[in-house]
């Protein structure tokens, strides 16, 4: 049961996370004709596609991605709590966890996104399609706290003022909700 239990929230974290990704990069107007951009609707638009006849965006946001993604994450909970108990209960407070795990895989998202452009910083030096994107998704994330810390040494150090942010963040969702770390 293990190894079903790991393999379905495996699946359903990735694919929860490039819904995420889905709507940040439509949040922040990426461009759309990047190879890494049609990477991304490829893989979410036969769901989508159709979700978004019936559940129509708000604005800038894709409400029929971000509620796939919290319909996702709820599932997951009622799913790997059947496997674990071998009784299939739908339980009201799987709503919460779900809506407190989605945030969680934003921060998560935004952590790792902010990682790995720092990395390709050193790596591709910009001429990666990726890296474009990556360039769009995080630069309204760490423009603020590079105007007000400068880069020191050729070091730029707004990256790990927003992963210390998300840290904090992280820190008190433990304070403030119970097992937030098993989420």
């Amino acid at each position: 049961m293990l190894t079903l239990t790991f393999l379905v929230t495996t699946v359903i974290n990735l694919y929860v996370k490039v819904l995420l990704l889905r709507i940040w990069m439509q949040w922040a107007r990426c461009d759309f004709y990047n190879p890494f951009s049609q990477f991304v609707v490829k893989i979410t638009q036969p769901v989508i596609g159709p979700l978004r006849r019936v559940i129509p965006a708000i604005g800038p946001l894709d409400t029929a991605s971000l509620l796939l993604a919290y319909v996702l994450n709820v599932l997951l909970f009622v799913l790997v709590f059947a496997l674990q108990s071998r009784m299939f209960i739908f339980d009201p407070v799987f709503l919460y966890f779900g809506l407190v795990a989605l945030v969680k895989a934003a921060g998560v998202l935004v952590f790792w996104i902010i990682i790995i452009r720092s990395l390709m910083s050193w790596i591709s030096q910009g001429r990666n399609p990726v890296d474009y994107v990556l360039l769009q998704l995080t630069e309204p994330l760490m423009a603020p706290f590079r105007r007000i810390i400068p880069a020191m040494g050729g070091i730029d150090f707004s990256a790990m003022a927003v992963i210390l942010i998300l840290y904090l963040l992280n820190y008190l969702g433990m304070d403030l909700i119970p097992g937030w770390t098993q989420l």
